[in-house]
């Protein structure tokens, strides 16, 4: 994965004609840098919060086995608080299942649109890089037919002069 730091530490080589401009490529490559390091700073950030959610999931799963080995101790007292604590670990249980379950969906849910969201400006950013595009070669034609136009008007001052 390209790091900002990559980024930030690319060099083009320059050309003697019809390179491109030093100052457009380095102002080009600070935005891609600007919005690399904020996207490279949203996927940290909710790496760390699929983490977390991982380490709570872990968690409730631990406090799942507790019930479950409290529950069999319980056995061996009586059945009458067996059952009664064998329905409250079930609630619990379920509980847990169901936040867990809900701190799971909404960490994809949240993954997803900070997916889409990068997809979109990545979009963007190509549709931009191609209309910049356009516009250079527009130039560029521009100046070719210019420069082409006073090569001629030179070799016909000099035909004249003669």
């Amino acid at each position: 994965m390209i790091t900002p730091l990559d980024i930030e530490n690319k060099k083009f080589n320059k050309q003697m004609m019809n390179g491109y401009n030093v100052e457009e490529v380095d102002n080009f490559l600070d935005e891609i840098l600007e919005d690399y390091e904020k996207n490279y700073k949203q996927l940290s950030t909710m790496n760390s919060k699929v983490e977390e959610l991982n380490n709570n999931l872990s968690h409730y799963k631990n406090i799942e086995t507790t019930l479950q080995n409290t529950l069999v101790m319980a056995q061996s007292t009586s059945e009458e608080v067996k059952n009664v604590a064998k329905q409250q670990a079930e609630q619990i249980v379920e509980d847990a299942k169901k936040k867990a379950e809900e701190i799971v969906r909404e960490a994809k849910s949240s993954a997803r649109k900070s997916l889409e969201d990068l997809e979109r400006q990545t979009s963007e950013k190509e549709k931009q890089f191609d209309e910049l595009k356009k516009q250079f070669d527009i130039y560029r034609a521009k100046m070719e037919s210019l420069l082409s136009s006073q090569a001629e008007l030179l070799k016909e001052i000099n035909r004249n002069e003669y």
